[in-house]
């Protein structure tokens, strides 16, 4: 796949066809037409002349030092130079082809005498001032200079050898990026790789002619510059001049595997080299529609937790307190005991299954069919219900459907993106570097958010609100909108119903208050407001600031009601875009893992679907509504469940109000844990199984643009363990339900079967890039949902009023600071993986985000240990002053256990989807007397 210029000057892959593939054109030169070696071909509208000879001669066909696949075109090397005339008798001038727009009717001479002496001369002189080490080199066989040196004819160098890079010492002084300047061409890939493709702006060249030089910030190492580790840079460097401690780079490698992501939702693609059955180093390929050629330290690095010596490695029995290693036979035939015993004894609601957002949609689909077919239980549920059933819940209300209307490419059509309660340059990276590019570029951004995140920097708006109150925030622009007359009359009539209700309910508000409840100024929202209706598209993403309190679903179908009331739905540039948290929260959804719907999101409760559940699963199942993970708390607590199976969660340290929740597993009779890692929440297991890393095994994941992404088996499973699929198989057979072994092509056949959206999903098709659902059966897939109409058919306004949480009613007296929790770019929810990375020498432990006001009346400094308490409990953690929050706001993390920050959060939750409030959490802070504990490893 190649880069072709489009109108606006952006690059777009289209696939480069061979040289039987060219377009000539025998007729005489027209408009339409430029010439190569006085052959004519035809031009492409937008077309430079690099692309325009590619296309018809294939990519190796101009050498190229300064051209990368994800980058604009730049011309500082000259290798790409070509003669061209405007005319077939006309005077040939060397032009550099990868930024010249190609002209109708003109001569193009790829490789004259004079440019291959030109292209000659250009590479000789780079190479006075480059070490002539290839053979021992890390990119030797895979060095672009080394490539064109060979193909321009270099056999040696006539000019003296260079005095001013060679004796650059190297940088080794970051956990993964590395640099040897001796060897850079100044070709500043590195450079636009970090502009153009991160937006971090960290590498930049400086001294002039002989003395130009790349620098990272103001002339410092890598450690301490503010460098954010995605190794765009690196995979963008022609050379070594700037590589990573895996050698990514190198071709002394066994095999590459293309898989996805284990982190967020984006779905990034991924390169994965593998030696001697071992991961060497990890790329992103450049024709993935998800990520293009980027992924961020997580994905590109992070990947050395799978065989570190922390993973479990046999099946444990806890006896008399202690674990004991078992084999499987031995834990398969202790569980099947126990539950068996626990179904006879007290019916099968008194056991329950957590699936998670981090396994296959194959394995989620096997475990809630395991629960319902074998168990005979809804008692199902993911972790999808701690970060996004309300956006599920909402978008079905008003849309129809829980999932993105768009996808992420619709950036290139959007002139207005609004992120709410969302921070995705951390969180979602490479959506979030595009966002922050697309800012960059002009185009308006509002964000919504109690922290001053980084796209706060390059908006046009943001509205810094108390946490809490997106209701109150949403409705005040929906007011300004109707106020403004700036509603799409011809959409709502044509698309919806319930608008005029809504409008009254809306029309009534008290703005005055609204404004004081939030916190944000009234005429900065009505700004905001009018830019967002007055774009002539407008997309919005949101995240678990939106869905992670107890008006999430409100705020979601308020979210739902701004893109209806200016009719940006259905077409590129528009829509919903919700950022899933892990990997796999859509797939988890998709599958049935929820206690209301089954695969599919069929209601469980209606006679129709129970029938066809029933027939397709040959079990008889139970048509009563099952337990959402809070609901199995209270009913462990009230001895009314004996049994959990829970795969991949640390609940005990990521769920809120942890004592609760541990006293909640410590009740249970039987407590079953597939893990990698001995968690909080392994600890409190009655048998823990051990379970393969997404490295280990084959499957799919759907992203958060509905994407369905093959995840292909990179290496054999650690010894001991086995994929968390062919667990719950072994499992289903043992308690006597046949179910063939696991295997992805097969699983997805039958959930083609009975998801509707799947219908057309097969393995073999989903090629390297997936296909976005719903699929229909003859394969065709959708890049965009709602075109025509919604899928409940007229998408429903519903006004929704703001409510203060009952966290703030009941205790804000006594517990005056508002703690919101997020999370940050080198670590995954519990860090559970990237801690066992070099991710955990580059952030070590949890930060809590203080406002100088507040550290200053509570004589906090930089580095103090503060303690945080709350209703539920306490915790210690260290200072980072800031005015990132305001006043009475304070902000941190849970990714180290050492914290245990969740001993402070509340159980209260969303009042439709039972989703926690993670996000505002009533507390008093003072200087901690404690000691901070040992630091983690």
């Amino acid at each position: 796949m190649n880069p072709v210029e489009k109108k606006d000057g952006k690059k777009e892959f289209s696939v480069i066809g061979s040289t039987n593939g060219r377009e000539a054109d025998n007729g005489s030169a027209g408009a339409d037409v430029a010439f190569i070696d006085n052959t004519p071909y035809r031009i492409q509208q937008g077309e430079t002349i690099l692309a325009f000879i590619r296309r018809n001669f294939g990519q190796e066909y101009v050498p190229t030092l300064c051209d990368a696949p994800n980058l604009d075109p730049f011309g500082s090397c000259r290798v790409c130079s070509v003669d061209v005339a405007l005319h077939e008798k006309g005077k040939a001038k060397a032009q550099a082809s990868c930024h010249t727009p190609v002209m109708p009717g003109s001569y193009i001479y790829p490789h004259s005498n004079r440019i291959q002496k030109l292209r000659k001369n250009i590479v000789e002189l780079v190479l006075t001032d480059h070490p002539l080490d290839c053979l021992t080199c890390e990119v030797n066989n895979n060095c672009e200079l080394q490539t064109v040196a060979a193909k321009v004819g270099i056999r040696d160098v006539r000019y003296p050898e260079g005095k001013n890079h060679l004796n650059k010492e190297k940088d080794l002084s970051h956990p993964y990026m590395t640099s040897d300047f001796s060897k850079c061409i100044n070709c500043y890939r590195c450079v636009r790789a970090c502009d153009e493709v991160q937006g971090e702006f960290v590498l930049s060249m400086a001294g002039r002619g002989f003395d130009s030089h790349i620098i990272k910030s103001l002339e410092t190492d890598f450690e301490n510059s503010d460098c954010v580790s995605c190794g765009a840079c690196a995979q963008a460097c022609p050379t070594s001049a700037i590589s990573d401690v895996f050698e990514s780079k190198s071709t002394a490698v066994d095999k590459k595997v293309r898989t996805i992501c284990t982190y967020c939702g984006v779905g990034c693609n991924l390169d994965v080299a593998v030696k001697e059955n071992k991961i060497h180093s990890i790329q992103a390929p450049y024709n993935a529609e998800s990520n293009q050629g980027h992924t961020c330290l997580k994905g590109r690095f992070a990947f050395s937790f799978y065989n570190h010596e922390d993973r479990i490695r046999t099946p444990l029995i806890k006896k008399n307190g202690e674990f004991v290693e078992a084999t499987w036979e031995e834990a398969y035939d202790f569980i099947a005991h126990k539950l068996t015993q626990i179904k006879n004894d007290f019916g099968p609601d008194y056991i329950a299954g957590i699936s998670s957002a981090r396994c296959t949609n194959e394995e989620n689909y096997l475990m809630q069919k395991f629960i319902r077919a074998v168990i005979g239980t809804n008692n199902i549920d993911s972790c999808a219900r701690v970060c996004h059933s309300p956006t599920a819940l909402g978008m079905q209300r008003t849309f129809g459907t829980g999932a993105a209307t768009n996808s992420v490419k619709d950036l290139n059509f959007t002139d207005c993106m609004m992120v709410i309660g969302a921070n995705p340059t951390d969180a979602h990276p490479v959506t979030g570097a595009k966002i922050k590019q697309q800012a960059i570029k002009g185009k308006t951004l509002i964000v919504i958010d109690p922290r001053r995140i980084e796209l706060a920097r390059y908006a046009d708006y943001h509205l810094q609100l108390r946490p809490g109150t997106n209701v109150a925030l949403l409705n005040m622009m929906l007011y300004y909108i109707i106020k403004e007359q700036l509603e799409d009359k011809d959409f709502i009539s044509k698309r919806t119903e319930g608008y005029e209700d809504f409008k009254q309910q809306v029309l009534s508000l008290n703005i005055d208050e609204l404004e004081k409840i939030t916190g944000v100024n009234k005429d900065l929202v009505r700004r905001a407001s009018v830019a967002y209706a007055s774009a002539g598209n407008a997309m919005s993403f949101h995240g678990l600031g939106v869905t992670e309190h107890t008006q999430g679903t409100f705020t979601v179908m308020l979210i739902a009601d701004l893109a209806m009331i200016t009719g940006n739905i259905g077409r590129r540039g528009v829509g919903v875009n919700p950022l899933r948290g892990q990997n796999n929260v859509q797939g988890a959804a998709d599958m049935g893992c929820q206690p209301h719907q089954g695969a599919g999101y069929l209601d469980i409760t209606l006679p129709e679907n129970h029938q066809r559940y029933e027939l397709f699963y040959n079990a008889k199942l139970p048509t009563h509504v099952g337990y959402k993970i809070p609901q199995m708390y209270d009913a462990s607590l009230n001895n009314k469940l004996k049994a959990v199976w829970v795969i991949g969660e640390d609940m005990a340290q990521t769920d809120p109000n942890t004592h609760r929740v541990v006293a909640a597993l410590k009740n249970l009779e039987l407590f079953v844990v597939q893990e990698l890692f001995m968690t909080e929440t392994a600890k409190l297991a009655t048998v823990i199984l051990p379970g393969a890393s997404f490295l280990e095994k084959s499957g799919t994941f759907t992203n958060g643009e509905r994407r369905i992404q093959r995840v292909n088996k990179v290496v054999e499973p650690i010894e001991g363990t086995r994929p968390d699929g062919q667990i719950i198989v072994d499992i289903m057979n043992r308690m006597g339900y046949a179910q063939p072994d696991y295997d992805p092509e097969t699983l997805l056949d039958e959930i083609a079967q009975i998801v509707p959206f799947f219908a057309g999903v097969k393995w073999k098709d989903l090629g390297e890039n997936g296909k976005q659902w719903p699929v229909a059966k003859d394969g065709s897939d959708s890049d965009m949902i709602h075109v025509e109409s919604f899928k409940r058919g007229l998408g429903k306004f519903v006004h929704n009023h703001f409510k203060e949480t009952e966290e703030i009613v009941q205790h804000g007296k006594e517990y005056p600071y508002i703690i919101t929790t997020n999370r940050e770019l080198e670590h995954y929810n519990c860090g559970a993986m990237t801690r066992r990375t070099g991710n955990g020498k580059i952030l070590k432990e949890d930060f809590l985000l203080i406002n100088p006001v507040d550290a200053s009346k509570h004589q906090i400094h930089e580095g103090d240990m503060v303690c945080i308490e709350s209703p539920r409990g306490k915790a210690d953690v260290r200072a980072k002053i800031t005015d990132e929050v305001k006043p009475g706001i304070l902000s941190s993390t849970f990714h180290f256990p050492d914290i245990m920050l969740n001993n402070i959060t509340s159980d209260i939750s969303d009042s439709e989807a039972m989703c926690p409030e993670y996000k505002v959490v009533a507390v008093n802070i003072r200087k901690s007397k404690g000691k901070y504990k040992k630091e983690p490893v």
